[in-house]
């Protein structure tokens, strides 16, 4: 496991190229995001998936699972939304939501039996870059723990899960608070879970 110092104002991209070069082997990063710090892999790598859903302990079909995608267009790849989300898309992102849409076929087969996909743009360069570079989205999911220590400090984070991970991108001290989650799934958009930011509507 390598930590790896990359600040959102001064981004190394060979770090980033090291970054995606672990990903497009199935590798697992801790990277930052606007919100807290997540565990990531390339979203259409299904045994990189399966490793993080089994960190996470998230067995079951019906577990919710978040990309990371660098603009709309590239969202409407994996997730079906009609001319009002987009909208509310583009009103909000980039930035801390999380908005729940129905998935669409090209997501691998970690995703089947769950027919709906969370998508983020985060207001975090960091996390874009790496898309960018990988030219595809990431998965993404909150890195588990209770306590405000260790969920905020990256070498904390490394130590934990030296076994587990490949690269931990050290951005300095992250933060507690969630994206807020915007379920778009049924009509009129639903907030299920209050996090950072306020929902343009």
């Amino acid at each position: 496991m390598e930590i790896l110092e990359i600040l959102e104002n001064n981004i190394n991209q060979r770090y980033i190229d090291q970054v995606v070069e672990t990903l497009k082997s199935g590798g697992l990063i801790i990277y930052p995001t606007d919100t807290v710090y997540a565990l990531g892999c390339d979203a259409l790598n299904n045994q990189a998936i399966e490793r993080i859903c089994s960190i996470k302990l998230m067995k079951s079909a019906k577990t919710n699972l978040s990309i990371i995608c660098d603009d709309i267009s590239q969202v409407a790849q994996y997730a079906k939304f009609d001319n009002t989300q987009f909208r509310l898309m583009k009103s909000n992102l980039p930035g801390p939501f999380t908005f729940i849409f129905p998935a669409l076929s090209k997501l691998p087969k970690a995703f089947k039996g769950r027919r709906t996909v969370g998508i983020r743009i985060p207001d975090n360069e960091i996390a874009l870059a790496i898309v960018r570079t990988l030219g595809g989205p990431i998965l993404t999911t909150s890195v588990p723990g209770d306590d405000e220590d260790y969920r905020c400090e990256p070498g904390l984070m490394a130590e934990a899960f030296e076994s587990q991970v490949d690269i931990v991108i050290d951005s300095g001290r992250g933060q507690l608070l969630p994206s807020t989650v915007v379920d778009c799934t049924n009509g009129d958009p639903e907030i299920i879970r209050v996090g950072k930011g306020k929902l343009i509507s």
